[in-house]
């Protein structure tokens, strides 16, 4: 079920800029991913190699064992909305819009694309042009959705949408993903909004893998330690320090690295309380290195 094999990808650009860096990387079918990075770490491209946008020139990407650079039939089953907005075009209307993705995609929904038109409050006749940046997001997100296609990726392109569209988005995208099982990745600077639709989490840096993982146990790589702050600093002493609050006496530190069951059973003794850190927090500090 759109499983994914990429190994050794490597992108180059003029100028001595590589892209995606000997990148070796499996995600299974069914599963919605979290895809992680900075600012031209390489998401974007990824994203449409595997897409069939361009093609592939050093490595190997294959989608169900198949290559889909001009693979008419496997393309029908992968749908990629970016930020860009290159599957809404301005000179349409919302409805042709609509009618454009329903005669290529195989695995199209009506019923669910009217439904995601009534929840974004999009009015159908109105031409692509005059909608506003937030509407013509979701506008995108209705494509990507009722095209219920098998690979599903979107890249940044829910960003134009107001806060109580995203999070209705969020609620219909696991609510569907539940009903309709298929392989999501979501590519987003909103961590902590989007985090818990994720399965796994990747994250790659410069064109290079850091983590891949499943989400629970990434974020327990890493702790909150909450409790009376002098309890709070001698426990944390020689730990790796992603960050920290206080509140009177009380204090809250976030730190990185593995806590075995001793230094649980001290932490309780001590008073203090562990929990997971946040992704958002961990993913600053895999990817807080020096620019290239």
């Amino acid at each position: 079920m759109s499983g994914i094999e990429i190994q050794n990808l490597t992108v180059r650009y003029p100028g001595d800029v590589t892209a995606i860096d000997d990148l070796t990387l499996k995600l299974e079918g069914g599963k919605i991913y979290g895809l992680l990075g900075r600012n031209g770490s390489g998401k974007t491209t990824l994203m449409s190699l595997i897409a069939a946008y361009r093609r592939v020139t050093e490595g190997t990407i294959l989608v169900d064992g198949q290559e889909p650079f001009e693979n008419e039939e496997l393309t029908q089953h992968i749908c990629l909305v970016r930020d860009s907005g290159d599957v809404v075009v301005d000179g349409d209307s919302v409805k042709g819009t609509l009618r454009r993705a329903r005669r290529f995609r195989p695995y199209w929904d009506e019923e669910f694309a009217q439904r995601l038109l009534d929840t974004f409050q999009l009015p159908s006749k109105r031409g692509v042009a005059k909608l506003s940046r937030g509407q013509k997001s979701a506008l995108g997100i209705t494509v990507g959705l009722a095209s219920r296609a098998p690979l599903t990726m979107l890249d940044e392109a829910y960003l134009g949408m107001d806060a109580p569209s995203r999070y209705a988005f969020y609620d219909i995208l696991l609510e569907d993903y539940i009903e309709n099982p298929r392989t999501i990745i979501l590519s987003t600077h909103l961590i902590e909004e989007v985090g818990r639709l994720f399965e796994q989490v990747v994250i790659i840096d410069r064109g290079r893998l850091v983590v891949h993982d499943d989400t629970d146990s990434l974020r327990m790589r890493g702790a909150a330690v909450v409790g009376p702050a002098v309890a709070v600093d001698d426990f944390t002493t020689g730990m790796t320090i992603l960050g920290e609050q206080r509140l009177g006496g009380t204090k809250s530190v976030t730190v990185y690295g593995e806590i075995d069951p001793d230094a649980r059973a001290v932490a309780a003794d001590w008073g203090l309380e562990l929990s997971p850190v946040a992704l958002q927090d961990l993913f600053v500090h895999l990817t807080k290195g020096d620019p290239a």
